[in-house]
């Protein structure tokens, strides 16, 4: 029996799922730094190292030439990022009968805006964070946390994610994976395309 549902954070509550970042930036940066930006991002892994709680949002930010690393954090998340707004009426009708759990890749201080910008938090037992847990899907002691975290056995719990691969690391701890179909790809399992399509999906189970 379906008891706690594990949600995925971009590319399932808010719908971008990758790639708006870089672009944000570039537009605060002269031509000739964008070689230096997507080194940083991406050689450096700079996003990464924040993501996985090694530095703060305020440090990653700075690193990358920002001289208000709390404006670009807030001024990125509310005007870059779009919240699916099916989330919140799912939410709002099943969070009382299952246990909702935040299982995100992402830096601390983003995470924790965003959910409260959003006013998401009332919905979840509890959030795990990559930011927050030093470590990060597709790794399985993110989900091993979050089954601690929630108190909840892995048969009794399904994940909504848009990423195979972190779908597989969890189906391999025994937990239902559905990918949430926001990029096109191909998936053997269960996909859901919609929020009201997870809710037929739970009324069959």
């Amino acid at each position: 029996m379906i008891r706690t549902i594990f949600f995925d954070m971009y590319g399932v509550i808010v719908k971008e799922s990758k790639g708006n970042f870089i672009p944000y930036i570039f537009q605060y940066f002269p031509k000739q730094e964008h070689e230096r930006l997507v080194r940083q991002i991406k050689e450096e892994q700079l996003f990464t190292k924040a993501g996985n709680g090694e530095i703060s949002s305020e440090h990653f930010l700075t690193l990358l030439g920002f001289k208000d690393p709390q404006y670009h954090m807030k001024n990125y998340l509310e005007k870059y990022l779009t919240l699916d707004e099916e989330f919140i009426t799912f939410a709002e009708k099943y969070s009382a009968n299952y246990n909702f759990v935040l299982v995100s890749n992402d830096i601390s201080e983003w995470s924790a805006y965003l959910t409260e910008y959003y006013r998401l938090n009332k919905y979840f037992r509890c959030k795990i964070v990559s930011g927050d847990v030093n470590c990060r899907k597709p790794d399985k002691r993110i989900f091993n946390i979050a089954l601690e975290g929630s108190k909840s056995k892995p048969q009794d719990c399904i994940f909504i994610d848009n990423n195979i691969n972190n779908l597989d690391a969890a189906a391999e701890l025994g937990i239902v994976p559905i990918l949430f179909d926001r990029d096109k790809v191909l998936y053997k399992g269960m996909i859901i395309n919609s929020f009201e399509e997870l809710e037929k999906l739970l009324h069959k189970r």
